[in-house]
């Protein structure tokens, strides 16, 4: 009987830290465990306490572990935030001295390393490398030269890394919580594979993540990723917003938001209708059409933002689709003031992968929209899912793996000649 294996996802945002655990059986899902919890000690993506970070990811992991059952040694992780920078680097390299030869995998290998190497800084940690295009002679943006023929071979890489510290300091939280690093994300990114299906593969389509104090911004065109944008702007800007007209503490103000923010026409609220809030032992009432109109200005501010953000590189009327999550986007009225700002059509972020999608359907912690919470935790296990095999490979393995090297070098060397 073979052993089922499993893939641990961390999601640490700015306001909550998310942990995901998948079960897998002979390469398929067979079952997913989710836990959650408020975290401090992040701000706008980056690790500004990390004595309080580890204490929230060791309890979180603890909880995690007594409901899966699962001894969970190494993680999946995501980051984010300023500390993000991306980058195109190009490299070329000859393939024949007189002629043309086939290109294959091992070319389109050397090119793109050639291109990390001078893509890469000592101050800066890669996290994904995405071929943007190749060139083969003359012909340029080729989405796949494997088997075409040319004199030499050009990639364009898009690469996005993250400041060498902000990683080492993340990593330590890791470590001295108990645990491994198995792989690095950018969260939007793996977040956008899971939601994009075949329907987002022609086109620009862009994927928005309004988190709690950033907001990400990923274009993709034809299926392919060429642009992140990061905004210091998040769910955060209304609660603040609310705290400070309505002169009331920020949890106070969270919570209001979330039970009675509506964002639109604040006319349509009855004026005599009030919220009791409780201050200094005193029940204090608040207009909730002053509340509406509070949250419906600031909304419209972090709507612009992102309006004007995406219209520095291309027009709103390129656009196919824009996607958007975050906890945020569940507030009445948000989504469709988005819409009207930029005048396209702008949907919920929903999983794509169906595998995935029948496991989070079964769920009643996932139920309705809840699945936004674990979105990024999630997406990170899809990424692992599709990009390599899940089954982890005993040892007696290696050298069938051996083999299929050699076989795979004989196949290319005799495309390359005959």
């Amino acid at each position: 009987m073979l052993k089922s294996n499993y893939l641990c996802a961390l999601d640490i945002g700015s306001s909550k830290i998310v942990a995901v655990v998948a079960e897998i059986h002979k390469k398929q899902l067979k079952n997913i465990f989710f836990e959650s919890m408020p975290v401090k000690g992040v701000r706008k993506g980056v690790v500004v306490d990390s004595i309080e970070l580890v204490g929230t990811v060791t309890k979180l992991m603890k909880n995690l572990r007594a409901k899966s059952g699962i001894n969970i040694k190494s993680l999946c992780v995501n980051i984010s935030g300023q500390d993000i920078v991306t980058k195109h680097s190009r490299a070329i390299i000859p393939l024949a001295e007189r002629g043309n030869k086939v290109v294959t995998l091992s070319d389109i290998q050397l090119v793109s390393d050639q291109a990390r190497v001078l893509g890469s800084s000592l101050e800066e940690e890669i996290i994904h490398q995405i071929p943007s295009s190749f060139t083969i002679d003359s012909k340029s943006n080729i989405a796949n030269p494997l088997g075409l023929y040319s004199h030499r071979l050009e990639v364009d890489l898009y690469l996005i890394s993250a400041k060498l510290s902000s990683v080492q300091s993340l990593a330590r939280v890791i470590h001295q919580s108990g645990y491994d690093i198995k792989s690095l994300f950018f969260s939007g990114f793996a977040t956008a594979k899971a939601v994009f299906n075949q329907e987002f593969k022609d086109g620009v389509n862009i994927f928005c993540d309004v988190g709690s104090d950033i907001t990400e911004l990923l274009t993709f065109r034809d299926g392919l990723l060429k642009d992140i944008n990061i905004l210091e702007a998040g769910g955060d800007a209304l609660t603040q917003e609310l705290s400070d007209a309505l002169k009331i503490p920020w949890d106070l103000a969270e919570e209001i938001k979330k039970s009675y923010g509506v964002i639109g026409d604040s006319s349509q609220i009855d004026e005599d209708k009030e919220i009791l809030v409780k201050k200094s032992n005193l029940y204090r009432p608040i207009k909730q059409r002053e509340v509406s109109e509070i949250i419906t200005v600031s909304s419209k501010k972090m709507c612009s933002k992102i309006k004007d953000e995406i219209e520095k590189k291309l027009s709103t009327y390129e656009v196919n689709n824009l996607v958007i999550s975050g906890r945020t986007v569940l507030l009445e009225g948000f989504i469709e003031t988005l819409e009207s700002i930029l005048s396209i059509p702008v949907r919920l972020a929903r999983i794509s992968d169906q595998q995935l999608l029948g496991l989070v359907k079964e769920s009643n912690e996932l139920s309705g929209q809840k699945y936004l919470t674990y979105l990024p935790a999630l997406g990170m296990i899809c990424e692992i899912l599709v990009s390599k095999p899940v089954a982890m490979q005993p040892a007696h393995q290696n050298a069938k793996h051996f083999l299929q090297k050699i076989t795979n070098k004989f196949k290319e060397v005799y495309q390359e000649y005959f």
